[in-house]
């Protein structure tokens, strides 16, 4: 799993990655609100773990913004505040678990897990997506937008997928590398350029608004438009 960390505390945030990274699991982590905010909203991660109490913008307002931005990441609160209506507001906030400190190691991964194996089989009952007038039928791997139908190459297919799954945020060079073409390293091939550009153009050439937008320095974003 590729988890992020949003946690004020240094060595209790570097306890929790080491064991996660023990496990097999890559762990990033941020010490305040607004940069865990911005990391989760631009990256690809399975599960975040957020602290209540954070400098800046506190965990339940950094939850409630990825919500209302249509982030459905699976979301655990790790916090000191146990009491009842502390975990109540963290999952009306839109969190999916709430674990109290102290707390078990064991049972946090434990609790991961379970929240990335329902989100799995969540995913893998979708049999379309959808973002405005773009529409993928994932059963019988058509796409149209609006009335017309876009007709895709096998690898402009699987990168559109992973765009509109990733729809809204920025995704990296790197990001489709590993999860369009599978490489763990940097071919230093034109590849990505190319197949973006071909896939523009089908998206976006007969239709007034773009929705396959460069972010220059950074990589690039699916929009409604």
């Amino acid at each position: 799993m590729n988890i992020l960390l949003i946690e004020d505390e240094a060595s209790v945030a570097e306890y929790i990655c080491h064991a996660l990274e023990r496990e097999g699991h890559a762990c990033d982590h941020c010490l305040d609100g607004e940069s865990g905010l911005e990391r989760a909203s631009h990256g690809a991660y399975d599960a975040l773990v957020v602290d209540r109490m954070l400098p800046g913008l506190d965990g339940l307002s950094v939850v409630q913004s990825l919500r209302a931005r249509g982030n459905q990441v699976p979301i655990l609160f790790l916090s000191a505040l146990g009491e009842v209506e502390d975990r109540v507001d963290g999952l009306r906030a839109g969190a999916d678990d709430y674990l109290v400190k102290p707390f078990s190691l064991e049972e946090l991964s434990a609790r991961l897990q379970a929240l990335c194996r329902r989100q799995a089989s969540a995913d893998s009952q979708e049999t379309t997506l959808q973002l405005g007038d773009l529409h993928m039928d994932l059963l019988k791997q058509e796409v149209t937008r609006g009335a017309q139908t876009i007709h895709l190459q096998p690898r402009e297919y699987k990168l559109l997928e992973f765009l509109l799954r990733n729809a809204g945020q920025v995704v990296t060079r790197k990001m489709l590398l590993e999860q369009v073409w599978g490489y763990h390293f940097d071919p230093q091939t034109n590849v990505i350029d190319v197949h973006i550009s071909r896939l523009r153009q089908k998206l976006d050439r007969d239709f007034d608004r773009p929705m396959l937008n460069t972010v220059r320095g950074a990589g690039y974003r699916l929009e409604a438009g």
